[in-house]
C-alpha cells in the first residue's frame, strides 16, 4: 500500500505541475528504483514545461549546495524532523531563486522523507539528460592509466557502437584489483575482460574438475 501511495505521489507531481493534466512523458532511458521514478516524474514534468536545461543546471546547483556540512546534515541526516527538513530546503531554494518546477521537486522529496535520495536522483537525471542529448555514456576501468595512444585506439572502437547521431561520453577509471585487460560498459552492455575476472573462472574451472 505504501509503494502505491508512492507512486501515486510521483506521477501527482509530474502531471500537475501543469495545466491541463496530460500524460506522463518518458525518458529515452529507463532508471530504475526510487531514484529513477522521480527523476523520471521530474523529467515529465520539465519536459512539458519545455524546461530540462534550466532544471538540469539548478539540479546542479542543488547538489553544489549539499556540498555545505549543515546542508549536508539537512538532506542525510534522518534523526530531523521532517517539517523543519521542509522548512530549511524550501526557504535556500527559494533565497536561490531557482524555479517553482525544481523547488516543488525538491519539497516534494522532503515531504516524503526522500531528501536522503536527492544525489541518486539529480544522478538519474543527468543520465536522462545524457541520453536526451544523444550522449552515450561509457565506462572503462583498467589496471593503469591508459596512455594517449591506447586511449584514442579506445575511442576509435568503441565509436564504432554509437548510432547516428550519437556522441560518446567516456570516462575511464583504474582498479589494481583488476590485474590487466579491462572492464567496459556502454550504453546497456557491460562486457568483463579484466585478468582478475579469467582467473576466477579459471580457479572456478579448476575445483569443478
Amino acid at each position: 500500500m505504501a509503494a502505491a501511495g508512492f507512486g501515486k505521489q510521483v506521477r501527482h507531481f509530474s502531471t500537475t505541475v501543469i495545466k491541463p493534466v496530460s500524460k506522463l512523458i518518458q525518458p529515452p532511458i529507463q532508471v530504475y528504483g526510487v531514484e529513477g521514478r522521480y527523476a523520471t516524474a521530474l523529467y515529465s514534468a520539465a519536459s512539458k514545461q519545455k524546461n530540462l536545461d534550466q532544471v538540469e543546471k539548478e539540479l546542479s546547483r542543488v547538489k553544489s549546495l549539499m556540498k555545505d556540512p549543515k546542508m549536508t546534515t539537512v538532506f542525510m541526516n534522518p534523526h530531523i524532523k521532517r517539517s523543519i527538513k521542509q522548512k530549511t530546503v524550501n526557504d535556500v531554494m527559494i533565497k536561490e531563486k531557482l524555479s517553482p518546477i525544481t523547488i516543488n521537486f525538491i519539497n516534494l522529496l522532503a515531504e516524503n522523507g526522500r531528501l536522503s535520495f536527492t544525489p541518486s536522483v539529480i544522478s538519474a537525471f543527468g543520465k536522462m539528460m545524457s541520453a536526451h542529448r544523444g550522449e552515450v555514456l561509457c565506462s572503462v576501468t583498467t589496471a593503469q592509466p591508459l596512455d594517449e595512444a591506447s586511449l584514442a585506439e579506445l575511442k576509435n572502437a568503441l565509436n564504432g557502437f554509437l548510432q547516428k547521431g550519437e556522441t560518446l561520453q567516456l570516462e575511464t577509471k583504474s582498479d589494481p584489483s583488476v590485474l590487466g585487460g579491462m572492464i567496459v560498459s556502454i550504453g546497456d552492455k557491460y562486457v568483463d575482460m579484466s585478468t582478475k575476472t579469467k582467473i576466477q573462472k579459471l580457479t572456478k574451472i579448476m575445483r569443478e574438475t
